[in-house]
């Protein structure tokens, strides 16, 4: 554990590190996109929607305990960590305790499933079950998808497709091209998020033989995919305007390119644990970019 972090004082507290709620906007995100623009056509449900939410939220906490429980069993973790607290790697909860965690949050996001699946049809249940799936995946398994380089295509295909489609598809029955469309930039900048993740991490993912997309890459090569995600999640906007898929107003969304003036100079030039601010500031500007993507659907 960082000397600097206080441990926490209290069970729940230990819990709501595990949870990592700071990552929880990259969840909520392209749910709200999913929202707008089932406003837009027309076909919002106000109940299916926030079940969306409830799910997305569901599958980031266990998908978080999932990485801290098998990131500690596959040796991961070991040695002084960069990134927040684990909660296995310190002794704060047992592997037993974190796994047992995980299986509880993955059967309160199925029971939210049975709901959606009552609206959704199969569909719906098809995509839930494989987001559990590949949360378990991503760290757990024979072939892990993140120590594998696999992570940033399932984060693009959860975090952005799936979650921003199936937000739609919950309630309007169908998928629109408009909504596939803005499923593209949410999955590039919540990817963008797992990029600065791994490239802090890359002396330490090398060494415990952890082969991200990363360390694959190289700093400089994924200092360029973090930069190459952010031009085309920006473009989107600008395309779906003149195809008629969007009003203007979700050109509301280059508001947020202040935020991106730190981000790339930070992408750049900082290291190691300098980069967790770096991190914040990405899921924080995945966050008000959706936002404004959402508001800029509303408002047309």
């Amino acid at each position: 554990m960082n000397p600097k972090t206080q441990p926490p004082t209290s069970k729940l507290a230990v819990w709501m590190l595990a949870a990592r709620p700071k990552t929880l906007p990259a969840a909520a995100a392209p749910v709200i996109v999913g929202a707008a623009v089932a406003w837009h056509d027309g076909v919002f449900s106000l109940l299916p929607a926030l079940a969306a939410l409830l799910g997305a939220l569901l599958l980031q906490i266990g998908a978080n305990f999932a990485n801290d429980v098998y990131d500690f069993k596959k040796g991961a973790d070991a040695g002084e960590r960069l990134g927040p607290v684990r909660v296995t790697q310190s002794g704060l909860l047992s592997p037993k305790e974190v796994e047992t965690g995980m299986w509880l949050t993955f059967a309160l996001a199925t029971l939210v499933g049975v709901y959606l699946l009552i609206v959704g049809g199969w569909v719906v249940a098809a995509i839930g079950l494989a987001s559990i799936i590949a949360a378990i995946a991503y760290t757990g398994g024979p072939y892990p998808l993140g120590y594998n380089g696999l992570g940033d295509i399932f984060v693009f295909i959860f975090f952005g497709l799936a979650a921003v489609v199936g937000t739609y598809y919950v309630q309007a029955h169908t998928a629109s091209t408009t909504v596939w469309w803005a499923a593209v930039p949410m999955g590039l900048l919540a990817t963008n998020i797992l990029v600065v993740n791994n490239l802090r991490d890359i002396e330490s993912d090398r060494a415990a033989g952890k082969r991200t997309l990363a360390v694959r890459l190289g700093k400089d090569g994924a200092r360029l995919q973090y930069v190459i995600l952010l031009v085309v999640s920006y473009s989107i906007p600008t395309l779906m305007i003149p195809l008629g898929l969007a009003p203007s107003t979700v050109m509301l969304t280059w508001l947020s390119l202040p935020l991106i003036k730190n981000l790339w100079r930070d992408i750049f030039h900082a290291e190691g644990r300098a980069l967790n601010a770096t991190l914040a500031a990405t899921a924080q500007l995945e966050l008000v970019y959706a936002l404004l993507f959402a508001l800029g659907m509303v408002l047309g």
